[in-house]
């Protein structure tokens, strides 16, 4: 079987291969969109590359942090069995190892990712100028590039996980930790990052182009229209992809963790089910999940000829490939739970997670959608200003947390009813299947979402490019780009989803390393109420700093734009902007403020961690809890709050421009969805997005740290060269408090808006 695992993980990479080819095969258009193409490759990769400069003295920080993690706390029993006298240096080594795996992996699935996103864009806007069929061979075009950054994410992120098994069987725990963690970090960066740099491009063109000046979405007179264009590759495609990526490790790790849990101890073994086979399934199902993508994704170009309505081509062919592969996993994976481990129970759970992800879809289209009530409900509100538009807009992203939330729970009262007889650690295994089924159709996911830059760069292109389009080729590229805006967020919600659960699985492995499965974590303890109480403070704490960056780069995008609009010939269309000079002010910005955010983000837990360390880890758990609880109600209300008034704004400009009756581009109305989306944008696509590995950054952390808490902690009476542990602890603690102090301190100066 885990042969079968690692010959799917290889045919992933192989078919992404395949769609790689099959995208840089297709012509590049003429010189004038490659001018422009080429601007929009240059600022990406730039961009990823000083960022990559940024983050390295981390990363090897913390690889000689988790080597040394292994060092001072006895490895598991099972690592002893083993590995015997050299257990402590091989699970060392191999803990750091599979850390630089993780980060390596998370590295590649954004960096090619995004590589492969750019390229797609100009091609696909060459496709809606050549021939009949122009629509579906720009579709075939957009969706294979994206479907390349998926399939990619379902390759490594199985073959990373599934190897480390190979090699270190039923000690693989310790090691898989540093592999999520990598991951996990990596994509914090990239989403941190990616985030502030696209918003500061995207609130500076729309403050000043839009409302100021009244011009059209991706005007080539705008400054900041290529970085913005470079933003949604940034942000969308690398930031995005990494985000999913960890996603899908991290529920992998949890799964194998539990799963090795259950294995180790025969008192928890179910009678008929292979006792090995409680590791090997959820691998297993991840596996038929590469072949259903695969299934799904290659389904796309052929549903439109089969559809009559043109202007639902695109997004109907993703949902009912995306339904075609869901339909493949449940069936295969109920003969496997029947016929390999003998309990149809799993597949159960499996496909439940299955549904959740599908579930989201009307979630979502429900409360963002143009054609459902509450987007319609803020249209009509742009009648009587813009507080109005902006309430109607809160409105819809609190309620949408509760749908969102009563889905999850949902699902956790599944398989608390499936498995609460057979004992705790049976629901919580449970639990993470339900996670391993919501991401098993990652290709299709990653696939959809990276189609929305790669549609919308093809018609920034096509902007940029005046004469180069005729009227059917921009109808064709407005169509496709419309859609990406749908499947944009919809995926932004099965990533929210996903992380809470990916979260909820590492919380579940952390009562077990912790030990607390059997005295549970009561919140009449005043210890353990208050660690939930910092833990969801710490999400408002990071979204108001993340948002605050944004601020800060925006007002510095907005001066340059509004400085280059008084240059003689730039609003006639004669002088040509200096685009690459607001390319670098959002490059310097998001450089600028990622490593103090990170950074914060690293400390915490760990200060935490360790003043609440000791016998009973109970308090850290309460702290993991509110991180959870918070950051999941915060991050959806954020994203489906933005992905509202976004859609509210493009309701209204589609409508026929009439000033007299303030309908339409440039009418009050349309001023109220400019400013509304506006605020949206950095929630939606900065703040809500960059929880998702933040959260799980913080349960990693502190599950690398469990083992380590119960043996050196305040009042252990152990000294380490003669220091006693409560004065290096009070040292660690001391700096750690003066990181964080500087690191806020960084991420609250104020922004500069001018005179």
């Amino acid at each position: 079987m885990i042969l079968l695992v690692i010959g799917a993980a290889i045919l992933s990479l192989i078919y992404a291969w395949w769609l790689r080819r099959g995208v840089l095969v297709q012509d590049k258009g003429t010189e004038q969109m490659q001018t422009v193409w080429e601007g929009i490759r240059e600022g990406a990769l730039s961009y990823l590359s000083r960022q990559l400069r940024s983050v390295l003295p981390i990363l090897f920080f913390l690889i000689i942090f988790l080597y040394a993690s292994v060092a001072v706390a006895p490895p598991e029993p099972q690592a002893v069995i083993l590995f015997g006298a050299d257990a402590l240096i091989i699970i060392g080594i191999g803990r750091a190892i599979a850390f630089i795996l993780g980060a390596s992996f998370s590295l590649m699935v954004g960096q090619l990712g995004m590589r492969i996103a750019v390229e797609s864009s100009v091609r696909v806007a060459q496709a809606t100028r050549e021939g009949e069929d122009r629509y579906n061979r720009a579709l075939t075009i957009a969706y294979r590039g994206g479907t390349y950054t998926g399939m990619l994410t379902d390759g490594l992120g199985l073959i990373g996980g599934t190897t480390i098994f190979i090699i270190f069987g039923t000690a693989a725990p310790d090691a898989l930790l540093g592999f999520g963690l990598g991951g996990t970090l990596l994509a914090l960066f990239m989403r941190v990052g990616g985030g502030i740099y696209t918003k500061a491009a995207d609130v500076g063109a729309d403050l000043v182009g839009k409302i100021e000046q009244g011009l059209p979405e991706d005007d080539p007179r705008n400054a900041a229209v290529v970085a913005d264009l470079v933003g949604d590759n940034v942000g969308d495609c690398a930031g995005m992809a990494a985000d999913i990526f960890e996603s899908y490790e991290v529920t992998i790790v949890s799964a194998l963790i539990i799963g090795i849990a259950i294995y180790a101890d025969p008192t928890h073994w179910i009678v008929g089910m292979p006792a090995l086979a409680v590791i090997v399934f959820p691998l297993a199902v991840r596996a038929v999940g590469v072949i259903s993508s695969m299934i799904g994704t290659v389904m796309v170009p052929i549903w439109p000829r089969l559809l009559r309505k043109r202007e639902v081509y695109a997004e109907k062919a993703m949902f009912l490939s995306y339904e075609a592969s869901s339909l493949f996993t449940g069936i295969v994976t109920m003969f496997l739970a029947y016929f390999y481990v003998n309990d149809i129970r799993l597949a159960i759970l499996v496909i439940v997670g299955v549904l959740l992800a599908v579930s989201f879809n009307p979630i979502t289209s429900y409360f963002t959608s143009l054609q459902k009530p509450p987007v319609q409900e803020i249209v009509k509100s742009a009648d009587t200003g813009h507080a109005t538009f902006i309430l109607s807009g809160l409105v819809a992203g609190y309620e949408s947390t509760v749908a969102a939330l009563i889905a999850i729970v949902t699902t956790f009262g599944v398989a608390y009813v499936l498995f609460a007889v057979d004992g705790l650690i049976w629901v919580l295994y449970g639990i993470a299947l339900i996670g391993i089924g919501m991401l098993s159709h990652t290709g299709n996911n990653v696939a959809m979402d990276s189609y929305g830059p790669i549609s919308d760069n093809a018609a920034g292109i096509g902007e940029l490019s005046p004469g180069d389009f005729e009227e059917e080729s921009q109808k064709v590229m407005a169509e496709l780009d419309a859609v990406g805006n749908t499947t944009k967020a919809i995926t932004k919600g099965v990533a929210i989803a996903s992380a809470v659960i990916a979260a909820v699985s590492l919380f579940d492995s952390f009562v077990i390393v912790a030990g607390l499965e059997e005295i549970g974590i009561r919140l009449d303890n005043p210890l353990v109420f208050a660690g939930v109480l910092l833990g969801a403070a710490l999400p408002w704490l990071f979204s108001a700093l993340n948002i605050k960056a944004v601020t800060r780069a925006a007002g510095e995008m907005v001066r340059e734009v509004r400085r280059q609009f008084k240059i003689p010939g730039i609003l006639e269309g004669t002088v040509k902007p200096d685009y690459d000079r607001a390319v670098g002010i959002s490059t310097t910005a998001a450089q600028k403020e990622l490593i103090a955010l990170v950074a914060m983000t690293v400390s915490i837990p760990l200060m935490v961690a360790i003043l609440f360390g000791g016998d009973n880890l109970a308090p850290l758990g309460g702290f993991l809890g509110g991180i959870i609880i918070s950051g999941q109600l915060l991050a959806v209300f954020m994203s489906n709050s933005g992905g509202a008034w976004d859609n509210a704004k493009k309701a209204i400009e589609e409508e026929e421009c009439d000033p007299e009756r303030n309908m339409g581009k440039g009418s009050e109305r349309h001023k109220c969805g400019v400013v509304g989306d506006t605020i949206g944008d950095p929630l939606k696509d900065t703040a809500g997005p960059a929880l998702n590995p933040m959260i799980k950054v913080v349960n990693l952390v502190s599950l690398l740290l469990a083992p380590v808490l119960v043996t050196y902690h305040f009042g252990s009476g152990i000294a380490v060269a003669g220091i006693p542990m409560d004065l290096i602890l009070a040292g660690i603690v001391g700096l750690l408090a003066l990181l964080t102090f500087w690191a806020i301190r960084k991420s609250r100066k104020p922004a500069d808006f001018g005179e």
